[in-house]
């Protein structure tokens, strides 16, 4: 248990913290969600419009510390690539 005021203090910015961060990570799970949904089911147009909404929030994610920046790039990458291949396997 923290015992000086500073302490304490710091024990509640990294509570506002963490809650922040959570609800950063999970808004960013959704949007690869529905990327790897669309992917699934074959949409290729779904999945273009999802990666376009998804590839700012990995960044901006990266940006504000919820993730490493270089996962960011890798999660964009990987699926850059695979919606690529729908994308020329349906056209």
């Amino acid at each position: 248990m923290a015992n000086t005021n500073s302490a304490k203090k710091a024990t509640r910015k990294i509570a506002r913290r963490t809650e922040v961060n959570k609800a950063r990570r999970s808004r960013v799970r959704t949007f690869v969600r529905q990327v790897e949904e669309a992917l699934a089911s074959g949409d290729a147009d779904r999945a273009k419009e999802a990666f376009r909404v998804v590839q700012p929030e990995l960044q901006r994610a990266a940006t504000r510390g919820v993730l490493h920046a270089n996962t960011a790039s890798r999660k964009v990458s990987r699926l850059a690539k695979r919606v690529k291949a729908l994308s020329t396997a349906t056209a």
